[in-house]
């Protein structure tokens, strides 16, 4: 198990990469304590049996440069293989501004060849290679040095194994006619508004009760206060203030410090110093937001007409579809987007698309009243009108 510790054995490793059609990739990294993930290690290897075809790569080694391995990201003759890339590619984005390419996920690929919804790597190995995944190491504090003989096999099995999940899978994608179907889902892993989280939007992301857009104004306040510190300081959002207390400093709108004692849910440590005093501005900016730079609130749900017998005549649709398709319902359409569906509304993402190939189409003549639904024994059948 070769560890590679300078820039020179990467960039000699990267460039022999380069011949080869595709390359697996895979980090370990820490973030239960920032903000921004922590990279500790990354696995590399090339779909050959030579020694050294496999290898780690110490990125806390001292002088180590990544840039060769950014290189190779950028050849866009060797495909980047990770399985539930979103992670690893916000690393790389942080890092260095660069996103693989082309790109193979094969948690997405998985999920359109009929394996069901976000399927982990330990299942597809068992599956595909016959094999067991060893994951006592998973839970290791990848930042420690020096690396036991346990970890860098735990390590190099996330990308050895994944070479035979990558052929299986692609091989089916080429017979299926479903490369484009991936190609669609990975277009939105690999944009920088994924993973570029801009304070001002934060409190879109905190669920609450109410529609107020005065209670509104001060959960953004408050939420944009939060992500600034957060990614300021580098510490997890949550260690900030949680959500729930968030919602409860937006319901009770503390005054002073003695206010900020009072709360239930606040942790200790934000109830003093920098912490208290931004969530006192942050309320008091929200409470005093004029009426013109008030959040806007979408109330169309609220206003949507759903037919109710549509929108069980969906849900039948796209179980068949599901059935015929072999792909997990929530990938096609979330239970959300049929009631808007019978409501009358098209700008979704399950009427675009690969989408709209599997169920959308069908949706639509469902809905327009050109094909109905019919029993076939066990299964739904869809018959024209």
């Amino acid at each position: 198990m070769k560890t590679l510790t300078t820039t020179q054995e990467l960039a000699e490793f990267c460039k022999a990469a380069a011949d080869y059609p595709y390359v697996t990739v895979d980090t370990e990294f820490l973030r239960e304590r920032t903000y921004y993930s922590k990279l500790c290690l990354i696995q590399l290897a090339v779909p050959s049996e030579d020694e050294g075809s496999a290898v780690l790569v110490d990125p806390l080694a001292d002088g180590l440069s990544l840039e060769p391995l950014y290189e190779l990201f950028k050849n866009e003759s060797v495909v980047k293989v990770f399985h539930a890339a979103r992670q690893d590619l916000e690393i790389f984005w942080v890092e260095a501004g660069v996103f693989p390419n082309p790109l193979f996920d094969t948690q997405v690929a998985a999920m359109v060849c009929g394996f069901g919804e976000q399927v982990g790597y330990e299942t597809l190995v068992r599956k595909i290679c016959k094999q067991g995944v060893d994951k006592t190491s998973r839970f290791t504090d990848w930042s420690r040095r020096p690396l036991t003989d346990a970890q860098k096999t735990y390590a190099l099995a996330d990308v050895t194994h994944l070479r035979k999940v990558y052929e299986h899978l692609a091989a089916e994608l080429e017979k299926t006619k479903r490369n484009h179907w991936v190609a669609e889902e990975l277009r939105t892993l690999t944009q920088s508004g994924t993973y570029d989280v801009q304070p001002d939007d934060a409190w879109k992301r905190v669920k609450t009760r109410t529609n107020s857009a005065k209670f509104l104004a001060v959960v953004r306040e408050l939420a944009k206060f939060r992500e600034t510190y957060a990614q300021q300081n580098n510490v997890p959002r949550n260690r900030v203030f949680k959500d729930d207390a968030l919602i409860e400093l937006a319901s009770t709108k503390p005054k002073t410090p003695a206010d900020l004692g009072g709360s239930r849910l606040l942790l200790r440590e934000a109830r003093k110093g920098a912490i208290a005093d931004g969530i006192l501005s942050a309320v008091k900016r929200g409470v005093n937001c004029p009426p013109d730079q008030l959040p806007a609130v979408d109330n169309s749900r609220d206003k949507l007409k759903v037919n109710p017998a549509l929108a069980d005549l969906l849900r039948v649709l796209l179980k068949s579809k599901t059935e015929s398709s072999g792909v997990a319902a929530k990938l096609i359409a979330t239970s959300s987007e049929l009631d808007q569906i019978a409501a009358g509304e098209r700008e979704l993402p399950a009427m675009s698309g690969w989408r709209f190939e599997v169920f959308g189409e069908d949706a639509l003549k469902l809905c327009e009243g050109k094909i109905a639904l019919a029993a076939k024994g066990q299964a739904v059948k869809v018959v024209a009108l």
